[in-house]
């Protein structure tokens, strides 16, 4: 396992579920943004941020797998959403999956996704 550090910042806001920073040595691992389609290419969850949620972050969890990572060597996730409202669901399927110190985040509300059952997309970046 790679040990990331979550320095704290100086004349910072403290993060509400995220980290300002996070360092650590290792090899680089972008995951493509995920969404909520099973291993069929089938939507879960139709209407149901939640329900994609949850489909996203196993999705995310077998992209790392197949890197030889876990959410542990998560350093940064990026959520596209299509209503910002769906944050809090959101944050708590992704405590299911992070529940020590939590990665950088960013947060964007967009017009639309790829397809419009799609209410939310997830990429992550690890070192491992």
């Amino acid at each position: 396992m790679t040990e990331l550090e979550y320095p704290q910042v100086a004349v910072v806001a403290p993060g509400n579920g995220y980290s300002h920073v996070v360092t650590g040595t290792g090899q680089w691992v972008a995951i493509s943004g995920q969404v909520a389609l099973d291993a069929n290419g089938q939507f879960v969850g139709r209407d149901d941020p939640a329900a994609q949620a949850e489909q996203v972050f196993a999705n995310l969890a077998r992209c790392l797998t197949a890197a030889d990572a876990t959410f542990e060597n998560v350093v940064k996730l990026t959520y596209f959403v299509t209503d910002i409202n769906y944050l809090p669901e959101i944050r708590i399927v992704r405590d299911k999956y992070i529940p020590g110190p939590k990665p950088a985040s960013s947060a964007v509300q967009v017009a639309a996704l790829f397809s419009p059952l799609a209410l939310l997309e997830i990429e992550a970046f690890a070192i491992i």
